[in-house]
C-alpha cells in the first residue's frame, strides 16, 4: 500500500494547514517580536516540511 506522503498535495497541503494554523494565533493573541517570530516558523513550516516528509517514505 502506498504511503500518502508520496503525493506531493499532501506533502503541501499538511504543511500549509499548519502555517496557516500558525499564522491565525500568532496574529490574534502574539504581539511584537514573538509575532514575528511565529509568522518566522509558519514560513519555515510551508518550505522545510513537505521535504522531511518527502523523505519520510
Amino acid at each position: 500500500m502506498p504511503s500518502p506522503f508520496q503525493s506531493p498535495a499532501v506533502r503541501y497541503g499538511l504543511s500549509i494547514i499548519n502555517a496557516a494554523i500558525i499564522a491565525v494565533i500568532a496574529l490574534a493573541l502574539l504581539e511584537g517580536t514573538i509575532r514575528w517570530v511565529a509568522l518566522g516558523i509558519a514560513v519555515l513550516e510551508v518550505v522545510v516540511t513537505p521535504q522531511i516528509l518527502k523523505r519520510a517514505v
